[in-house]
């Protein structure tokens, strides 16, 4: 048979048997704070939720006499020693069972473990969705074999996947503004492209400025890949990684006469 008993220093409910009970007249010693206490005397009884009002009773003082614990002593006799004997013995508990706290409070069901771990399956899952979904992008250029993947999925969902825009990898290796002799309104814009990236980049646009010989702007204009992409070259593949494109547009300046121009890289 097992009791509950409440330790009344620190309020721990622990489990009892009938022999913890019986020997050592019911002394125990908690497992949490160490208090020793009389397992018996403080035996756990569910409260009842009364609404009476709290008495105290005047506790006598007893100075003269102290109880301590004897071996030898006949069972419910009181020893009585002196006060220099009673502070040694203070804390002399050798003779005490320790009791642990023994886990009274319920655990988890085997199917409420399920469906948390089932749950947060599900919310890493939804997490993982998303972290593909928003880098797409880059995760097609890194990873060009998943790509197809990728596009099927995309097509279900209704999503795409751009070529990646990285202008701080492309540069303007060389360029020149060439007029044409037979025909004094046209000028042909030689420029030499550059790729540092290690996969495929969206090709950018590119802003031709004409400026005046004080370097005041006349006209500007901006081209898409579509404007300066020779035939046969197909947009969707991109600018292929570490390569060089040569760019040559024919341009009719009519009578702005340029003495210079500016070129600018950039994604609309």
């Amino acid at each position: 048979m097992t009791d509950i008993t409440q330790c009344p220093q620190c309020g721990t409910h622990f489990k009892i048997t009938e022999e913890q009970s019986k020997s050592h007249q019911g002394l125990v010693r908690c497992g949490k704070c160490k208090t020793v206490f009389n397992a018996v005397e403080n035996l756990y009884i569910e409260p009842q939720q009364l609404d009476l009002p709290l008495v105290l009773d005047e506790i006598a003082d007893y100075t003269g006499m102290y109880a301590a614990y004897d071996e030898n002593a006949e069972k419910d006799k009181l020893v009585s020693i002196s006060p220099e004997a009673a502070g040694r013995l203070a804390n002399d508990f050798s003779h005490i069972p320790d009791v642990y706290l023994t886990g009274t409070g319920k655990h988890p069901s085997p199917r409420h473990t399920r469906l948390w771990t089932s749950g947060a399956a599900f919310l890493m899952l939804v997490l993982l969705l998303q972290v593909v979904y928003f880098l797409r992008v880059e995760i097609a250029a890194r990873l060009p074999g998943l790509k197809p993947a990728m596009l099927s999925a995309c097509a279900v969902f209704k999503c795409t996947i751009s070529l990646p825009q990285k202008i701080d990898l492309l540069s303007i290796e060389s360029s020149e503004l060439e007029a044409d002799t037979s025909q004094a309104n046209i000028i042909t814009l030689h420029a030499l492209l550059r790729s540092r990236a290690s996969y495929a980049l969206a090709y950018p646009h590119i802003e031709l400025t004409l400026t005046d010989i004080q370097d005041n702007a006349i006209a500007r204009r901006a081209f898409g890949p579509g404007d300066y992409l020779a035939p046969g070259e197909d947009e969707q593949r991109g600018f292929p990684a570490n390569r060089e494109a040569n760019i040559k547009l024919h341009l009719n300046t009519t009578d702005l006469k340029p003495a210079g121009y500016r070129l600018f890289l950039f994604y609309p």
